[in-house]
């Protein structure tokens, strides 16, 4: 029972970091668009890139988080992208809405063995709100609460994040630090957290076959590390992709969650699926809990449907992605 309360708490806590100036970080990312965890993938792809996402977690249980989010980047000038995410996410009687701004900025170390080095940077704007009014305890329609509680509350915070982007070739590593700032927190309980600082390492490799020129494999790893209560985890992902002579796709995949300190102890484990047709881009993933939370719900689905426009908007070899 102990364990249970633990896990239970574990991901109570994992599912509100939407609530704490991150989106949830789930699959997202996986869903060839990697600016979902880093501002230095801004204007990456030499397009206009479009990625809107649906998050459903725990399905089953009721009130479970849910999130909804708009991603888009562009180049501009010829060695430099700007981005904007929009999102809203409720969880219970809480919810967030806000908006990243990003810039980058990209370097070439090296033409000829096409190393590349990025810098981004994001601007933050957040509202949480709770929502007094719905709270409930007991069977009571209009039960008692704390007196202290007495009207809704909400706040809106200002934050930033900055990044570093290495590339070689088919190699890319990321590291990321979201939310420098400390939180505003005179609107709450005074003992909410205020350092809500993490980091975040991205690195993984395509390797082409050896066969067949367009079919491709991308192992990956994701870090997150969050420095309040030095909490770790680490995705452990792997994706197949294969071209059409048309540079059409379509990509399968799986993705392997858990706790640094109980690797062997899944949190999570799912497959992914995906295409792009044209300028379309459709992706799905879907994640089951392999706790004991798992007995109390069917899983988390995240959905992420895209639009590519304006192909071939700068010639530098700075824009080239490894997903060509």
């Amino acid at each position: 029972m102990k364990n249970f309360i633990l896990w239970s708490l574990f991901l109570v806590i994992t599912s509100s970091y939407g609530q704490e100036l991150n989106l949830p970080v789930f699959t997202q990312y996986l869903a060839d668009n990697p600016f979902v965890v880093s501002p230095t993938y801004a204007g990456i792809g030499d397009n206009l890139r479009i990625r809107a996402n649906g998050l459903t977690q725990w399905v089953g249980i009721k009130d479970a988080p849910q999130n909804q989010s708009l991603y888009a980047d562009l180049r501009v000038l010829d060695r430099s992208g700007i981005g904007i995410s929009l999102y809203n996410d409720s969880n219970g009687n809480t919810k967030q809405t806000g908006a990243k701004i990003s810039f980058a900025h990209h370097l070439i170390l090296d033409y000829y063995s096409k190393q590349y080095l990025s810098f981004g940077i994001s601007y933050n704007l957040n509202n949480f709100k709770m929502d007094t009014d719905k709270f409930q305890s007991g069977n009571s329609p209009v039960p008692p609460i704390d007196p202290s509680v007495t009207n809704n509350r909400s706040i809106s915070n200002n934050n930033f994040d900055i990044g570093a982007l290495y590339r070689n070739k088919n190699f890319y590593l990321s590291i990321n630090i979201e939310n420098i700032l400390d939180k505003k927190t005179n609107e709450f309980y005074y003992t909410e957290p205020n350092l809500l600082r993490n980091y975040q390492v991205y690195t993984g490799y395509i390797f082409k076959s050896a066969q067949n020129e367009k079919i491709e494999f991308e192992p990956s790893v994701y870090y997150q590390f969050y420095v309040s209560d030095k909490r770790s985890s680490t995705d452990l992902n792997f994706k197949f992709r294969q071209y059409n002579r048309y540079e059409d796709y379509y990509w399968l995949g799986i993705s392997y969650r858990f706790l640094n300190d109980q690797p062997f102890q899944p949190l999570v484990l799912g497959p992914m699926a995906g295409f792009k047709k044209s300028n379309f881009y459709f992706g799905y993933s879907y994640q089951a809990s392999l706790n004991q939370m798992g007995a109390y719900n069917s899983g988390t689905h995240v959905i992420t449907i895209g639009l590519d426009f304006l192909r071939a908007i700068s010639d530098c070899p700075c824009t080239q992605s490894p997903v060509h």
